[in-house]
């Protein structure tokens, strides 16, 4: 079950894989319903999709083991982001179990001919659910350690988005996960509470939108990068590669 391009490009890319694994939390970003690693084959693709493992990499191990301690992993990685995010110190609980996790080995990376004689990337043995949750460990214990990474890191601010991401735009002033999700549902309620404060505006749901070709400028500050669902390249560089 290789991860396709179609498939890739409707996951969000938080900008590191550590994040990516917290918004594997829930649908859109909501936490609650909507878990996104709901099982064995969910979790598989997962790993394909944000390139723990090689696309045609066997995934049979995986299993409701493997699910349950990524979804360990991601609340340790989340609490610690949210108290980040806070200032504050953060359980130490959470942290002994990241660095715990953290320094399990990784699996070990190989360059082999492909078909077409092109080098490609594979494992040199299975990898194991030990190992993956190592890389991840590690990703997050870069992120918090490292303070031009660490300073990008935000939260969405769409009223039911729950999702972290790094913020590599320029000025570093993006406030949405998605300019054409999260951003879009803002501009719009915001364009709904203005019409209904004009002289003449009224309520309901037939309130109009924001003009399909003509609307107010939107202000340089609620703008986002037109990066779509990715936020662009990490402050750290590319997702990181098993070592």
């Amino acid at each position: 079950m290789a991860a396709g391009g179609s498939v890739r490009a409707r996951r969000f890319d938080a900008g590191r894989v550590c994040l990516d694994l917290v918004a594997t939390e829930g649908a859109g970003g909501a936490r609650g319903p909507g878990e996104l690693l709901g099982g064995a084959d969910r979790l598989a693709r997962w790993l394909r999709e944000v390139r723990l493992v090689p696309p045609d990499t066997e995934l049979s191990a995986v299993d409701g083991e493997w699910v349950a301690r990524f979804r360990e992993l991601r609340s340790y990685v989340s609490v610690l982001m949210d108290t980040q995010l806070n200032g504050a110190a953060g359980p130490s609980d959470a942290l002994d179990r990241l660095n715990a996790l953290a320094a399990g080995p990784p699996p070990s990376p190989r360059a082999v001919r492909g078909a077409d004689g092109s080098l490609v990337r594979t494992l040199s043995s299975a990898p194991d659910c030990a190992g993956l949750l190592a890389v991840v460990a590690r990703d997050a214990v870069d992120l918090l350690t490292d303070p031009v990474a660490r300073a990008a890191l935000r939260r969405c601010q769409g009223e039911t988005c729950h999702r972290l991401y790094l913020d590599t735009s320029r000025g570093r002033r993006r406030r949405w996960c998605s300019g054409g999700a999260c951003g879009n549902r803002a501009r719009v309620a915001r364009h709904r509470r203005r019409s209904l404060e004009a002289p003449g505006g009224r309520a309901g749901s037939d309130s109009p939108g924001p003009p399909a070709g003509g609307g107010p400028e939107t202000p340089a500050a609620d703008r986002d990068p037109p990066a779509g669902e990715a936020p662009g390249a990490p402050a750290g560089g590319a997702p990181p590669t098993p070592a």
